[in-house]
């Protein structure tokens, strides 16, 4: 039988990403659920304005999220440093495309948002990346003949695509059509999976044909 899908939108410089994973995954053990891993690249500077233009209301707000964070990060024993500087994560984020196509999606996912949050690793540096895919047995060679081929092509897709659900951050879970933002939303998005009729729903939908 197939199992329902819970596809998840994520970005490795949203440090609620990073603590939402552990529930996200254990829902493949606890709901039998197939998760979905695509990459959102939030772009800071467009829903965040220019730093100069920042008020300090928005700094406190800021300091704050990332003093929540790290509370959950603590209760899991994550090291959560705070980041250094404003990141492009898109070679992060192609990088997760290739490690899924190429079978080794876990260690790749795990390591990279580990090593970010404990500041071992610039997710802007293509060589960062590549050194993270070669030390999960990938092919260097293949990765940045990827990254310099049809990545941004898919990438810019995926995000117009999650654009167009109505995705607008990280992380975003889509279950049955259905938004659930944030890793406090995981209890509510838990409820419609154990529901039989959005299970139902959930599985005709993957065997339903476009129009």
């Amino acid at each position: 039988m197939p199992k329902p899908i819970v596809r998840i939108y994520t970005d490795y410089k949203s440090p609620y990403a990073f603590v939402a994973n552990k529930r996200l995954f254990e829902l493949e053990q606890t709901h039998g659920v197939e998760l979905e891993w695509l990459p959102y690249t939030l772009r800071i500077a467009e829903f965040m304005g220019k730093v100069e233009e920042r008020t300090p209301h928005f700094w406190r707000k800021v300091r704050y999220a990332y003093m929540d964070a790290r509370r959950y990060a603590n209760a899991q024993g994550l090291v959560m440093k705070g980041p250094r500087r404003i990141y492009d994560a898109f070679h992060a984020s192609v990088g997760m495309l290739f490690a899924q196509r190429h079978g080794f999606f876990r260690p790749y996912h795990d390591t990279v948002f580990r090593k970010f949050w404990s500041h071992e690793l610039e997710i802007d540096d293509l060589a960062a990346i590549t050194d993270i895919i070669t030390s999960c047995d990938g092919s260097a060679s293949a990765f940045e003949a990827y990254v310099h081929g049809p990545a941004r092509a898919e990438h810019d897709r995926i995000i117009d695509e999650a654009e167009a659900l109505g995705v607008f951050g990280v992380p975003t879970m889509v279950f049955n059509g259905e938004l659930f933002w944030g890793g406090d939303r995981i209890d509510m998005l838990i409820e419609r999976i154990e529901k039989p009729e959005t299970i139902e729903a959930a599985l005709g939908s993957r065997h339903r044909k476009p129009a």
